[in-house]
């Protein structure tokens, strides 16, 4: 997974902000591989574009499961900035944001 971010990537979470590949991996890397093997993911909306070198992603998803023996369903907002580099597309930044659904 490190090998498609930049290495000055920027990721945005919970209101916390991680400004390079190496800070990604030593903070909170663990936590989400973690979280996401814990949940199941259902895709609601994804849209995205480019315009020359730059590439967007957009989606939001639910998210439900157990994570550390706790529930969760959620609806998560995620946002994916691309930049071509040496010809192959890789991810500049990442902003990830999320909301109890109702009924939690």
């Amino acid at each position: 997974a490190l090998d498609l971010l930049t290495e000055d990537t920027s990721i945005f979470e919970s209101g916390n902000a991680e400004s390079s590949r190496a800070e990604y991996a030593a903070h909170h890397l663990q936590s989400d591989i973690a979280f996401s093997g814990s949940v199941q993911r259902t895709l609601v909306d994804r849209s995205s574009g480019t315009n020359g070198a730059t590439a967007w992603v957009m989606s939001i998803e639910t998210v439900s499961g157990t994570s550390r023996e706790r529930p969760v369903k959620n609806r998560s907002a995620e946002t994916m900035l691309l930049n071509r580099v040496d010809g192959q597309w890789r991810i500049a930044h990442i902003h990830w944001s999320s909301a109890k659904l109702d009924g939690d």
